[in-house]
């Protein structure tokens, strides 16, 4: 593997002329950068990074640390990231923890040995020990999507409650009154949120028995299937079902097909998340549908601003609206 010294001997050069023109540093011509620029794609060397991140303190690297890499939001949330990062001049590291809080604690202790500059965190609780672990360690940390209480720490994420309450208010209005909620898990606070906004929606509709249509289970389309199983069985079976993300309603989907029923003839479907366009040739669910990338932005920029900044500042909370898109799947006023 070429050194530094390879490519200052290659460029006709010393080392510290090498090392200016790779960090944009101190004087060298123009002449004398296209000469070393020149040695490094020949001898193809790559900076040592992490070495180099031990002399200025800094590598230049975030983390993205969230809890489910294959849900369509959260590849839009690493893709914001990632571009806004990369404009800055940042790398990022990927890191997906499955919602399991001892995956989560290996990766923090992995990226504080690696020296990442700072960390944009997607918990997988909501509580703040994680926040609290990274701060003792002097890491700079955003949260993601989630609320954190008790957690002095900037926190970007949706308005998950008002996105619910919306998504099961058109159902009311459509003349639903048994509506079950697929709902995520405990200890999260998008999935506690979601049915905050579910109670809400039902309660202010005079509705109070419909603690059995109150279901707990993952963010994944498994618990979906499962859930919208049991749900089927109740008596009398609900006319419409909130799924509390994208996954549980594709779970959900399958489950109904199996049984026979149809989606929105036999019973109403909404769900919380919306698919990129790329991934969906006929849209059809109705969904409370997050800004997941601009989420990524903002995060990213907050994270970037504490880096480089000279001075505390307050903590902010940024909770950026959904919106309602009503398609085929929530149907139209039932009989």
């Amino acid at each position: 593997m070429p050194t530094i010294n390879d490519v200052a001997k290659r460029a006709g050069v010393a080392p510290i002329t090498v090392s200016r023109v790779i960090n944009s540093s101190g004087y060298f011509s123009d002449e004398t950068r296209q000469r070393v620029e020149a040695a490094i794609t020949e001898l193809g060397y790559v900076p040592n990074r992490l070495a180099r991140g031990l002399r200025t303190k800094r590598t230049n690297t975030l983390a993205l640390v969230m809890t489910d890499i294959t849900n369509p939001f959260f590849t839009t949330i690493a893709r914001g990231v990632e571009d806004t990062a990369g404009e800055a001049g940042y790398t990022v590291t990927f890191c997906n923890t499955d919602e399991s809080e001892a995956k989560e604690q290996k990766y923090l202790d992995l990226l504080i040995q690696q020296q990442v500059d700072g960390i944009l965190l997607v918990p997988a609780r909501s509580t703040p020990s994680s926040v609290n672990y990274l701060q003792k360690h002097n890491k700079p940390v955003v949260v993601l999507d989630r609320r954190m209480p008790g957690g002095e720490t900037d926190v970007v994420r949706c308005a998950s409650k008002e996105g619910a309450y919306h998504l099961v208010r058109l159902l009311l209005d459509l003349g639903h009154r048994r509506i079950a909620l697929l709902g995520g898990p405990e200890g999260v606070s998008t999935a506690e949120d979601r049915l905050l906004g579910y109670i809400q929606a039902m309660e202010e509709e005079g509705l109070e028995d419909f603690k059995e249509l109150v279901q707990v289970g993952s963010f994944t389309q498994l618990s979906g299937y499962e859930m919208a199983k049991l749900a089927i069985s109740l008596s009398p079976r609900p006319t419409a079902m909130f799924a509390a993300n994208n996954f549980i309603a594709f779970g959900a989907l399958k489950a109904l097909q199996e049984i026979g029923l149809k989606v929105p003839g036999d019973l109403a479907l909404v769900a919380f998340d919306d698919l990129p366009p790329s991934l969906v040739i006929f849209p059809f669910l109705t969904v409370a549908a997050q800004p997941a990338y601009e989420m990524a932005q903002e995060a990213t920029k907050l994270l970037l601003d504490r880096l480089h900044s000279d001075t505390e500042k307050e903590c902010q909370e940024i909770v950026l609206p959904t919106e309602l898109i009503v398609r085929q799947s929530s149907g139209g006023p039932i009989k």
